[in-house]
């Protein structure tokens, strides 16, 4: 039994040390795919791209939060969040509001100016890396979570799928430009981005409010369970 019980624990301190690595792999992804989305996104005049890049800098504050929680379950076990996580929920939800209605303000106007992106060709292209990329960390995520049983780590994966979504909608908007020439696509799909945005916003709060685990991108634990 003493030896069932060691190779029982370490498996799961194997699971827990490979569940902190996608943790900080999500992070550092954010922050490249941050960096060059706004880059192009300004080079392009594409406010959907725009978009998209500031919501990954968000994404990056509730992810150490995520990164912080699974370091905390990997020592002692506990899946409730301390001071530290729910401050980053407050910060990320704060942080999608702003985001919310700068990009509102911005996809209006423009919508009205009639403005049209310089091009969309890196929204497409930086779109599908992103798709195939949050996909390969959902798959893995799922099955961490699952080994160890973990709602929170499930949750997280949840997180990863709903930034997906935010993907989906800038390659339908970059795509959709490029074919038809339709300049209001880039801004309804900024538009689109807004909105998700403002749902994550909404959520980070609620669930900092509830004590209970959140990321910044909405789901929940639940919605994994059909992958």
């Amino acid at each position: 039994m003493e030896t069932v019980s060691i190779v029982f624990v370490q498996k799961n301190q194997k699971a827990y040390a490979w569940a902190s690595v996608l943790a900080l792999i999500t992070i550092f992804y954010n922050i490249a795919e941050g960096l060059i989305s706004v880059f192009f996104g300004l080079e392009d005049e594409s406010m959907a791209l725009f978009g998209f890049g500031l919501d990954s800098f968000v994404e990056v504050v509730s992810g150490i939060g995520i990164w912080h929680m699974v370091r905390r379950i990997r020592q002692n076990g506990g899946e409730n969040p301390d001071q530290f996580e729910q401050r980053a929920l407050r910060i990320t939800g704060m942080a999608f509001y702003l985001l919310t209605a700068g990009l509102a303000v911005t996809a209006v106007v423009d919508l009205y100016r009639g403005h049209r992106p310089e091009s969309t060709f890196w929204g497409i292209v930086i779109s599908l890396i992103s798709i195939v990329s949050m996909w390969a960390l959902i798959r893995a995520k799922v099955s961490v979570g699952k080994k160890l049983n973990s709602a929170a780590i499930l949750a997280d994966a949840a997180c990863t799928r709903a930034c997906l979504q935010l993907s989906i909608v800038l390659l339908v908007a970059s795509a959709g430009y490029r074919l038809t020439g339709i300049g209001g696509l880039d801004s309804l799909g900024a538009l689109i981005i807004g909105g998700l945005c403002y749902r994550e916003g909404k959520e980070a709060f609620e669930k900092a409010r509830a004590r209970s685990f959140a990321c910044s991108c909405g789901g929940s634990c639940k919605v994994q369970s059909k992958l």
